[in-house]
């Protein structure tokens, strides 16, 4: 029988043939050595180490070494070599670097392997540091000797760099080749263009990088913001591009905040607004007026006119815009929160997070923002116009508070009965006092009116009235914007009435005889948009007020679902004398109209909407006149409204 031989799980016959074990099934490993490139240009790897490569640079000798300094040819004509990187080893360097380093983004003094490369931005932005480190007196003899070696390297390599640096601050001007220098990770940089509002930010990183545009240094900074739930980091970028020769350090569209020649006054206004900021984390019903931003189709912002109440709600932006933020949480730490990206300033006492429940608050507790954080909160705030429906951010600068007409509903032109009634279910269902359930939980805990009528009698008036004296948000909706896909709407419709529901907004959905139609054999799309309105009512917890000009033509199942039903009338001559009055109360400017003309105009057949618009245009002529409003004025509009084709004969 023939010998055989075994070698690391190869079997060889006597004869030199090889058996080879199962394929991946030895616990083991072998090598293969990179080897010269073939005619494709590729590496070639080879089973043995080639014959010409050098012994390794590190080695136990290298090793002994407080540091080790890494050389390349040098691009300067005056000097053979220049300083690639540095090694530090060190232990006593370390630890002396671990303080002078301290908090610098991206260094950890702790490796075994520490190693800076050029330009060694840590050591040209703590270089004072360094300086201060090695000269204290109680240092011991190895830790100087080996700083002053570190600070004899470096010197030799930064020395002009540091100079330069030096001139450029006393002149107030930098070359875009060295703009690096005046930006130190972990200090506060302004910029009065970025986001269309000043603002100041954590400086946490720089680079050189090449834009479809041109040439930029890129600066990535960070604001604190507000997620909904909590407060966090997002990340800025902000660009410088090339320029020429030097320019002034506080012209640029970032820099240093310890360069503005009003560097307190900037820092007082701007932790003014934080504090602002901070107040308005949660959910809150404001007034705004100017530029918000929106997005076109490819994401970009885009400027757009806003002026009207808002909602002010992160939370419910990330839920329903559509559109994606990410801010990185701050961690508690110590006992006390502070953010994971790099900032110690956050502190322990708790704030109350305010809800806006119709005039009153629903408080949550959370943390507070002291004045280092607040110094760098974002400039804007995420929220929803209630007039335009969009998701939008919003300037800080521009957000006021609501100056409520808190005699809105009292000037209402309805039965006291009937006002009485409506305020009353109103009331509780705010307040959340004497609520129902169903027999399923959940169900049938909304408020919902039905307010039929002929057009300008007070319909809509009336859920206005309701939510101004409720200081509650008002959303009004029309079926047109809702869609006329059954599925597009009932996607829409949840959404809406879930946000309502969390916002204890006052729901209005003007003309929905969409909606409400009876169901027929024969209109199968029509039935499914009813059966949705009606599964949506069930379960909405709200107010809602629907009106319709064909109260006769709704459906029965609907009649279980409403709470109150009021038909409005049309408007008698006392009623339109009032609408006349309480309009001309509202006009802030000069008025000449006796009661005599009060009476004679409350006798025209008009509805309110109507006396509205004539008010409208007979104060514009008169302020073109420059004259007080008067009689005549009504009449010349009153004139020109006969002669529209249409016009009923008792106008």
């Amino acid at each position: 029988m023939a010998q055989k031989e075994t070698i690391n799980g190869t079997t060889a016959n006597a004869n030199g043939t090889k058996n080879f074990a199962p394929e991946g099934s030895l616990t083991s490993f072998t090598s293969l050595y990179q080897g010269p490139k073939d005619n494709e240009n590729k590496f070639t790897w080879l089973d043995k180490e080639p014959s010409d490569v050098v012994e390794a640079a590190e080695n136990e000798e290298t090793a002994q070494h407080a540091l080790i300094t890494r050389l390349q040819q040098a691009q300067d004509s005056r000097k053979k070599f220049e300083l690639h990187s540095i090694i530090i080893q060190s232990a006593w360097l370390k630890e002396a670097l671990g303080e002078i380093l301290k908090d610098y983004p991206g260094v950890c003094c702790g490796l075994k392997r520490l190693v800076f490369e050029e330009p060694f931005e840590p050591f040209v932005h703590r270089w004072p540091q360094l300086v201060e480190f090695k000269e204290r007196k109680n240092l011991d003899h190895i830790t100087k000797e080996h700083l002053e070696l570190l600070h004899d390297v470096l010197k030799g390599e930064l020395n002009d760099v540091i100079k330069t640096f030096e001139d450029y601050v006393s002149h107030g001007v930098v070359t875009y080749e060295h703009i690096w220098t005046v930006f130190q990770p972990g200090g506060v940089i302004f910029s009065d263009s970025h986001h269309g509002a000043p603002g100041a930010y954590r400086f946490r990183s720089g680079k050189y990088v090449k834009l479809q545009c041109g040439k930029a240094y890129q600066l990535t900074a960070e604001a604190i913001d507000w997620n909904g739930n909590h407060f966090g980091c997002s990340t800025e970028r902000i660009y410088i591009f090339e320029f020429l020769g030097t320019t002034r350090i506080n012209g640029l569209a970032a820099f240093p905040l310890s360069f503005h020649p009003e560097k307190d006054k900037v820092e007082e206004v701007l932790i003014e607004r934080g504090k602002k900021f901070e107040e308005l984390a949660g959910c809150n019903y404001k007034e705004y007026k100017g530029f918000a931003v929106t997005w076109d189709r490819e994401g970009k912002e885009v400027p757009i006119s806003v002026s009207g109440r808002i909602i002010i709600d992160s939370d419910t932006f990330r839920r329903f815009s559509g559109r994606y933020f990410h801010i990185e949480p701050l961690e508690a730490k110590d006992g006390a929160l502070e953010p994971a990206c790099a900032t110690k300033s956050a502190s322990t006492q708790d704030q109350s997070d305010q809800k806006y429940i119709f005039g009153r608050r629903q408080e949550t507790k959370r943390m507070r923002l002291t004045k280092e954080l607040q110094l760098i909160c974002s400039p804007r705030v995420r929220g929803y116009s209630l007039k335009k429906k969009q998701w939008l951010l919003f300037y800080l600068d521009l957000i006021k508070d609501i100056k409520f007409n808190d005699n809105a509903f009292d000037s209402l032109v309805l039965p006291e009965d009937q006002k009485e009634l409506i305020l009353s279910f109103a009331e509780s269902q705010a307040f959340n006092s004497g609520v129902f359930d169903d027999v399923i939980s959940g169900k049938g805990r909304g408020h919902i009116s039905l307010l039929s009528g002929p057009p300008g009698v007070g319909k809509t008036l009336t859920a206005e009235s309701v939510a101004e004296y409720m200081h509650a948000p008002l959303y009004m909706m029309s079926a047109g914007d809702l869609g006329i896909e059954p599925n597009q709407i009932e996607a829409k419709l949840t959404n809406i009435l879930e946000m309502m529901a969390k916002w204890n907004a006052v729901l209005l959905l003007d003309e929905c005889d969409v909606f409400l139609e009876k169901r027929s054999a024969h209109d199968l799309e029509r039935n499914k948009l009813v059966s949705i309105f009606l599964r949506m009512l069930e379960y909405y917890e709200g107010i809602l007020f629907l009106t319709t000009n064909r109260i006769d033509n709704i459906d029965a199942a609907f009649q279980s679902r409403i709470h109150i039903s009021m038909a409005y009338p049309d408007l008698t001559n006392d009623s339109r004398r009032h609408i006349w009055e309480n309009f001309l109360q509202l006009l802030d400017r000069p008025q000449e109209f006796s009661t005599q003309d009060l009476d004679e105009l409350a006798r025209v057949e008009l509805n309110g909407r109507q006396i509205k618009n004539m008010l409208k245009s007979a104060s514009l002529l008169s302020a073109r006149k420059k004259e007080p409003l008067a009689r005549k004025y009504v009449d010349m509009v009153l004139a020109i409204e006969k002669r529209r084709p249409g016009m009923a004969s008792g106008f």
